[in-house]
């Protein structure tokens, strides 16, 4: 099998589970949901402040995918040795499982933000500064793919998924341990959430004071991101199935 039909491989045998159906709906339709909803309270100044105020639903079905990518394998009968005796080099099958998680969260983060932005406007007008959504959006997919993949590392080395969904959206949606770590040592800001922020957030808007610009930030925590799945594939190599 060549490493083009794993990935294909693997993006069928995601779009299999409920699980992912679910991710892809909160991911997209979530958005346009909440943008509406924002749009028609006025919470923000503008449709496309609407639009990217609702990204973070988008994280969260970037989170459930990546996690429920490798999750599967090891619930009920176990796939994963099913999995590995069609495809025995390991690093293989961790890379197809990544560049599965990376291509939908990239077409869910480029289907649910300009449908968010449309909803908002429909809602409430187009308003002003829309100038940068353009660039905010895509740097919010950005942000998307890289936290899909880091979640994806994390349950590698979990194997289960109960513990890296709980930990990741609590931490992007009720309490950031980044943010809180930051308040002891400015040093956390290289962490991969604090690092990437301003590739979602407008620099009116981030939570700490010497945020990472959008550059550097995406390449912090893209470095990350390799860290981590360097560390999975490691560990995904020596240990047993």
């Amino acid at each position: 099998m060549s490493a083009v039909d794993a990935v294909a491989a693997e993006l069928r045998k995601a779009l299999t589970l409920p699980a992912t159906l679910a991710a892809l709906a909160v991911a997209v339709l979530g958005p346009v949901a909440l943008a509406a909803l924002n749009a028609s309270q006025g919470v923000t100044d503008s449709a496309a402040e609407a639009a990217l105020a609702a990204e973070p639903l988008v994280m969260v079905g970037a989170i459930v995918l990546g996690v429920v990518a490798v999750s599967s394998e090891y619930s009920g009968g176990r796939q994963i040795a099913s999995t590995f005796a069609a495809m025995p080099r390991r690093l293989t099958v961790l890379a197809a499982k990544a560049a599965a998680v990376a291509v939908l969260v990239a077409s869910a983060a480029a289907v649910a933000l300009p449908a968010a932005l449309l909803a908002a406007r429909l809602v409430a007008g187009p308003g002003a500064g829309a100038e940068d959504l353009v660039g905010r959006g895509v740097g919010a997919g950005v942000y998307a793919v890289l936290t899909g993949l880091i979640a994806l590392a994390i349950t590698v080395l979990t194997r289960s998924g109960v513990v890296p969904i709980i930990v990741l959206v609590a931490n992007g949606s009720v309490v950031s341990v980044s943010f809180l770590l930051y308040q002891v040592t400015p040093l956390a800001r290289y962490l991969p959430d604090l690092a990437g922020m301003r590739l979602v957030a407008g620099e009116d808007r981030v939570a700490i004071d010497d945020a990472l610009a959008p550059l550097p930030g995406g390449l912090v925590m893209a470095a990350w991101t390799a860290a981590l799945l360097a560390v999975a594939g490691a560990v995904l190599v020596r240990r047993d199935a």
